[in-house]
């Protein structure tokens, strides 16, 4: 995660090494890696690939000059796709490309030219996150100046459907709230592992891990980090051990955002009158004992989360 292409091959290949030393890995591992366009060309992609990497996650963003000027992106409108090309020459089994929409003016148009250049660049995997100005940004400081105006919640869900009417034509389909897979292969394992709830072990600064109902994170500045794990003592921060009320509330809110939905058994009666609610208004639907929200309840996952938890 992050940005891990800063890093040399060698370097990520000894990370992959340690924690193969560590753990058995299983024969059909599916090791991803997160990459800005900038900092990938074809030796470097040989290179992870004979590291062991097998699927890569490039963050295209747009295929539109000004809307990657506002989201302060280095690379060329047409490089994430160029890159994603180049990935499954070079032997990448799966390839996804991550895209935000929603960035102060792009315009309709803009945002179907990101979409189709994703549709014809041969990925199997497609990440649309809307975008969130974060506080103490320079981008959130050029919308508190009044330079960019940020776009409204009704404009974001046009966005959204735009999005799942393309992909869905080009053969994608939706298997969390943000992510289109081409099969069932395709669909990011890890993805799935933290919607559902499963452990994963963070290494480095900042990173979080769960296991086994406990959570916990590291800190995030690499010198503090740095000093604790030469110093043979534990990197992490803080964390919390959860109920079994904390965890039950977590797949709640956590599944829903899944196309298999969430599970109906993990409900009380309360919570299950008010599901029957969500129906009638058409913002979900029961299956297999299970709550499948439709494209309407997608575009308000957590609010239907929050509705059914009263």
């Amino acid at each position: 995660g992050g940005t891990p292409t800063l890093l040399t091959a060698s370097q990520i290949e000894e990370s992959i090494s340690a924690v193969g030393d560590s753990w058995e890995l299983a024969d059909d591992i599916e090791i991803t890696i997160e990459a800005n366009p900038e900092t990938l060309n074809k030796e470097f992609l040989i290179d992870l690939r004979s590291a062991g990497i097998n699927r890569i996650s490039i963050g295209m963003q747009s295929a539109v000059n000004h809307v990657l000027a506002v989201l302060e992106r280095n690379h060329t409108p047409n490089k994430a796709v160029e890159m994603a090309k180049l990935a499954r020459e070079v032997g990448f089994r799966y390839i996804s490309l991550d895209l935000i929409y929603g960035t102060p003016g792009e315009t309709e148009a803009d945002w179907q030219e990101s979409l189709l250049a994703v549709v014809n660049s041969g990925v199997d995997h497609v990440s649309a996150y809307s975008l969130i100005v974060e506080p103490g940004t320079r981008l959130a400081k050029r919308v508190n100046r009044g330079e960019i105006i940020e776009n409204s919640d009704d404009l974001l869900a046009d966005r959204y459907i735009q999005a799942e009417t393309v992909l869905t034509e080009a053969g994608f389909y939706n298997y969390e709230t943000s992510n289109w897979a081409i099969s069932k292969e395709s669909e990011c394992r890890h993805n799935l592992a933290y919607w559902h709830s499963q452990n994963w072990w963070g290494i480095g600064p900042g990173a979080h891990s769960h296991i086994g109902g406990v959570r916990w994170w590291n800190y995030k500045h690499p010198r503090r980090y740095n000093e604790l794990v030469r110093s043979n003592k534990s990197p992490a921060q803080a964390g919390e051990i959860l109920t079994t009320e904390d965890i039950r509330l977590e797949q709640i809110m956590l599944l829903l955002r899944l196309s298999t939905g969430l599970p109906l058994n993990i409900l009380n009666g309360t919570e299950y009158d008010r599901v029957k609610l969500l129906v009638d208004e058409g913002l979900g639907y029961l299956e297999n004992n299970r709550l499948i929200l439709t494209l309407a309840g997608r575009l308000l996952a957590d609010g239907i989360a929050t509705r059914i938890l009263g």
